[in-house]
This record gives C-alpha cells, sequence and structure tokens, in this order.
C-alpha cells in the first residue's frame, strides 16, 4: 500500500503552510490546496490518507465537499476544521461521515492524534471493502438455485425448512449448500453469514 497522503484544504495560506510544515515534520507525505475545488480537480486517481479541510470556505465548503466526495465515490476519511461559531456546522459535517472535527485555534498533538485516527479507519474500511468486494465476486459464481438456498441459510432457516420453500428434497439442499460453501470458501456457517452479510448494504 503506498502512502498515506494527507490532503490540506484551507483558503487561508497560512494555515496551509503551518499544517504542511508539521504534517512534512512529523513524516507524513502532504498535499495543500486553497479550495475544493483545487482538491477535486487533483483527484484523478484512488488515494490512501486522509482529507484535513475547512468547513468554511469560499465557493464549496467542507460539508459541500463531503457530499461530492460521496458522489465520486472518493473513500478518504475527512478530518473537518473549525473557526469559533462553526460548532453546528462540525455536527452536520460529523452526521455526514466525517472523522473528527477540530476547533480553531489548535495544537499540534490534536491535529496528529485525529489524523491517525483517520488513518486507523480508513485502513479498517479498506480491508472491509476488500472483503466486500471478494464475497460479491464469489455470489456472482453461485447457481440461482445455489442462491435460494444460501437466502435460506442466511435467514437461519433448517435444511429441512428450506427444502420445504423450494419444493426439494432435504438431500438436494445439502449438496447445493455443500457446493456453495465451495464456491464462497467459507469454513463454516458463520463465516458465510459474515460474507453475505459484507455485500449487503446497512438499512
Amino acid at each position: 500500500m503506498a502512502d498515506p497522503v494527507i490532503h490540506v484544504i484551507d483558503d487561508d495560506e497560512a494555515v496551509r503552510q503551518a499544517l504542511a510544515f508539521l504534517l512534512a515534520t512529523s513524516g507524513y507525505p502532504v498535499r495543500i490546496y486553497g479550495s475544493a475545488g483545487a482538491f477535486l480537480d487533483a483527484m484523478t486517481a484512488p488515494q490512501f490518507g486522509c482529507v484535513l479541510t475547512d468547513v468554511r470556505m469560499p465557493g464549496m465548503s467542507g460539508l459541500d465537499l463531503q457530499r461530492e466526495l460521496v458522489v465520486r465515490r472518493i473513500l478518504l476519511p475527512v478530518i473537518v476544521m473549525t473557526g469559533h461559531g462553526d460548532i453546528a456546522l462540525a455536527v452536520e459535517a460529523m452526521k455526514a461521515g466525517a472523522v473528527d472535527f477540530i476547533e480553531k485555534p489548535f495544537s499540534d498533538d490534536v491535529i496528529l492524534g485525529a489524523i491517525r485516527t483517520a488513518m486507523d479507519r480508513h485502513t479498517r474500511d479498506a480491508a472491509q471493502n476488500g472483503a466486500a468486494a471478494a464475497a460479491a465476486a464469489r455470489l456472482e459464481m453461485l447457481t440461482p438455485r445455489e442462491r435460494e438456498v444460501l437466502n435460506g441459510l442466511v435467514a437461519g432457516l433448517p435444511n429441512k425448512a428450506i427444502a420445504y420453500d423450494l419444493n426439494i428434497s432435504a438431500r438436494t439442499v445439502e449438496v447445493h449448500r455443500a457446493n456453495l460453501m465451495t464456491k464462497m470458501a467459507a469454513a463454516s456457517l458463520p463465516e458465510l453469514v459474515r460474507m453475505v452479510l459484507l455485500t449487503r448494504p446497512e438499512p
């Protein structure tokens, strides 16, 4: 995995430069942008790292940027920086998925702690997304009947109940179950259920 890049977005040049210096001396590759639009224009490929953005900027705000990241499926964790009196905006940013919000002026330790939290989250999310993609690819290999049996298993039904619902024999259910376990590379029923749940969005 490539080194994480911290993307700093703030319309205040002094803030950008101060953060760039702090992050660089702490060992992080850093890129700075004077606006959310400039950052989006630079995002040509998936990145590992996080976004550190001011919440209140001319043009596209930090909240608008968060929404655009979701639309573009740019899955970088976001930390928002807020000025005095922007707590309501910060709370809205957290509801929209921001990892943290930091009030200006802030200490170096607070910024670095928030970034470590964001990195941990990104690593965890990337691993889960990879597992979900692998499970989804395996699901595509199942026959329609195997999918029906799988749905019964995930619903917690025993083989006999699945057989009754599908109007097939319990022995046939066992064969389909064994086949789909092999195709899904699942060592146990709990593991199979976890795989399937990874591919289904939370309600």
